[in-house]
């Protein structure tokens, strides 16, 4: 809501505030949906604040060479937040990337960093090979693969009547609505191979339970194609097409 955006920075600056930072997700991980960070870019430079990305559901396949959503939306932003737990590879830790003088001050005051063990060797060394295949030519074909996987599935599951939330995501929810509805969803879905999680309040609005599916470069279209036919089957017999 980019109006209630301007709202808020008009807010603050009418304060008083001496620096304003916008914080915001780079794609929400349960809709799929990707900020607007060309329009936050463009309101943050119209009121002089500094904008923080969380790329976790973004880096390494949005944007050129995966370099995040900010980067899908042609802009720079001034701290980004990511993960070496999702696209990168699935290690554990993160990170924070920001001009060099905002990274030694945090490695002076950042609690998480001064009072947290440091990761391992062995996983500081498979995250920087990750980083350096998305970067690559490598990574180009795998993010080719990634949402051409995204788009053969989203095309199927609409085409068999299933309600989806509308993006270009890898992330796709199948919207069902009842939070009941969604685990005996996911229950019949496992007996037939295809392993996922429903989803309900507390972790999504009342009444908008859902089954959050995830592409992978790593699926095959025969894959794509299994999950569909699995859907569509718990589907006819649970009658939510």
């Amino acid at each position: 809501d980019m109006a209630d955006l301007e709202a808020k920075l008009k807010e603050a600056r009418a304060a008083g505030a001496r620096n304003i930072i916008i914080a915001t997700d780079g794609a929400f991980s349960m809709d799929g949906y990707i900020g607007k960070i060309d329009q936050i870019r463009a309101l943050a430079d119209q009121y002089q604040a500094l904008i923080m990305v969380d790329d976790c559901h973004a880096t390494g396949f949005l944007g050129d060479k995966g370099k995040g959503s900010f980067a899908h939306c042609g802009v720079e932003v001034d701290f980004v937040t990511g993960t070496f737990g999702k696209a990168l590879g699935g290690a554990m830790g993160g990170f924070i990337c920001a001009r060099s003088s905002v990274v030694e001050l945090l490695k002076q005051r950042a609690r998480p960093y001064l009072f947290s063990n440091a990761l391992a060797p062995a996983v500081c060394g498979s995250s920087l090979e990750a980083i350096r295949i998305a970067a690559g030519e490598e990574g180009d074909k795998l993010r080719a693969q990634l949402f051409a996987n995204a788009a053969r599935f989203r095309s199927a599951m609409a085409a068999a009547g299933f309600d989806l939330l509308p993006g270009e995501h890898p992330i796709i929810p199948v919207m069902l609505g009842d939070a009941k509805l969604a685990q005996d969803m996911a229950a019949r879905l496992l007996e037939l191979g295809v392993y996922v999680i429903g989803f309900s309040f507390p972790v999504v609005p009342r009444g908008q339970a859902r089954i959050r599916t995830q592409m992978s470069a790593a699926h095959t279209f025969e894959q794509i194609d299994a999950a569909v036919a699995a859907f569509t089957q718990a589907g006819k017999e649970l009658g939510v097409i």
